[in-house]
């Protein structure tokens, strides 16, 4: 009975020993760490330009307004393509257009109105203005939004290198921050970003004329298009193991 007792007892200490012991093992390390943000500010240069042509036809038979305004598209896009121009349609909306009448005090029925509108961009000034003494000024056709912009194959290296210099720019804060306990940023175990672009609209001092675009050019010879490059801002939020 004795021997019993001792052996029931060795078990029990043996279980508590390796209890602790695995306990340990399991436990995991505490890891201290640090969040702080970082930033990065840069600049793009902007290599295309755009404008939008607008196609306006109205008629009282709703398919002859449409099909005025297809075929009129159409002869733009296949110049925009044989220019090798990219194109987005931007607005393709047929409605029946009113009109109020003072006199008889209710709306009048002016016909079915087609809007089709399209932006056209390339890297090549010299194609937009072609673009513009092709169609600027011809019946039903208009012309708005002129503009620079920074195209995606451009932006992208750029964002992603910006992203780099701020994840750094953060790491560089968090050693400032440790730097008096002996300690540095070790391992960065997270991050989150934001992003914004300044677009600046350019302004520019062209002048279209509205007839005889054979007589005189799409733009003002002493014109320019003046725009500022994108301006653009990378926010980091990123955590740091602390070593």
């Amino acid at each position: 009975m004795k021997n019993t007792v001792i052996w029931i007892a060795s078990v029990i200490g043996m279980g508590a020993v390796m209890a602790l012991v695995f306990g340990a093992i399991d436990r995991p390390a505490v890891v201290s760490t640090i969040s702080v943000a970082g930033e990065c500010l840069t600049s793009a240069p902007k290599d295309r330009i755009a404008i939008t042509l607008r196609v306006t036809t109205l008629d009282k038979n709703a398919a002859k307004s449409m099909k005025m305004a297809t075929e009129k598209m159409a002869e733009i896009t296949k110049f925009a393509e044989s220019a090798k121009m990219k194109m987005q349609t931007t607005e393709f909306d047929s409605y029946e257009k009113t009109e109020w009448n003072r006199v008889t005090q209710k709306s009048d029925k002016l016909g079915i109105e087609t809007r089709i509108a399209v932006e056209v961009s390339t890297d090549n000034m010299e194609k937009i203005e072609q673009i513009l003494n092709a169609f600027a000024g011809n019946e039903n056709i208009y012309t708005e939004n002129l503009r620079m912009f920074t195209s995606a194959e451009t932006l992208k290296p750029i964002m992603e290198k910006c992203l780099g210099t701020a994840v750094e720019n953060a790491r560089a804060r968090a050693n400032a921050l440790v730097a008096s306990d002996n300690r540095s940023a070790g391992k960065l175990l997270s991050v989150s970003y934001g992003t914004a672009a300044n677009v600046e609209r350019p302004y520019s001092n062209f002048r279209l004329a509205a007839k005889a675009m054979t007589e005189s050019a799409a733009f003002d010879t002493a014109g320019s298009l003046v725009s500022k490059d994108t301006e653009i801002t990378v926010n980091v939020s990123a955590v740091f193991e602390i070593r």
